[in-house]
């Protein structure tokens, strides 16, 4: 699937997040800035197809185990992310964004 068209998707899925946090009466102002941008929902969306095309649910499993530290999960994510980059590089800054969310969460 190209870019443009992962693109348009993740537009009408925030779009739809938004129209339904704004019916439920939540303030756009708090909960914007946390919503992910558009080329972040990309990476999203092209991180769950990359587990599924170099069949990682394995080494998901084990990073997101209870026993597993946050950095094994940090390390998951990290080389996961690279890899979205490496095959997308008009989305780097994106992945980085990703990055920066995992980072601090």
């Amino acid at each position: 699937m190209s870019l443009e068209v992962l693109r348009q998707e993740a537009r009408d899925e925030l779009a739809a997040v938004i129209e339904l946090r704004c019916r439920l009466g939540d303030d756009p102002w708090e909960f914007l800035p946390d919503l992910p941008s558009v080329d972040e929902q990309v990476v999203l969306t092209l991180r769950e197809e990359t587990i599924e095309a170099h069949d990682l649910s394995e080494a998901r499993a084990r990073a997101y185990h209870p026993a597993a530290s946050r950095e094994a999960r940090e390390r998951f994510e990290y080389q996961l992310l690279r890899r979205v980059a490496l095959d997308h590089p008009d989305l780097t800054p994106a992945v980085w964004g990703m990055l920066g969310r995992l980072n601090a969460a």
